[in-house]
């Protein structure tokens, strides 16, 4: 079974970059969910699936995984390309479209 290794992005409910410093390493489904007959519930029987580890560098989880002997791919994030914007430039005289209320 092959873990992944990555750092998760932000959520959509997120403005700044809290949680997202830190890399996770994870491991890939072995089967797919299964939807139980009775109830309707999806589930499985992989137990590796609910396991979850945190590390605070990139570095650090690529070792824990040489270190047990668990197969990886380390996936590198992309990185935000933000664009610096002020309000005061909504009321420059240079702008190039009207400014209307």
């Amino acid at each position: 079974m092959t873990a992944r290794i990555y750092r998760p992005a932000r959520t959509a409910m997120q403005s700044g970059t809290a949680k997202t410093e830190r890399w996770l390493l994870e491991y890939e489904p072995e089967r797919p969910r299964e939807i139980e007959p009775l109830m309707g519930w999806t589930s499985s029987s992989d137990m590796k699936s609910q396991l979850k580890l945190w590390f605070d560098s990139e570095a650090d989880a690529v070792a824990y995984a040489t270190r047990n002997g668990i197969p990886y791919r380390v996936e590198q994030p992309n990185e935000a390309k933000r664009r610096a914007i002020s309000y005061s430039d909504n009321f420059k005289f240079t702008r190039l479209g009207q400014w209307t209320h």
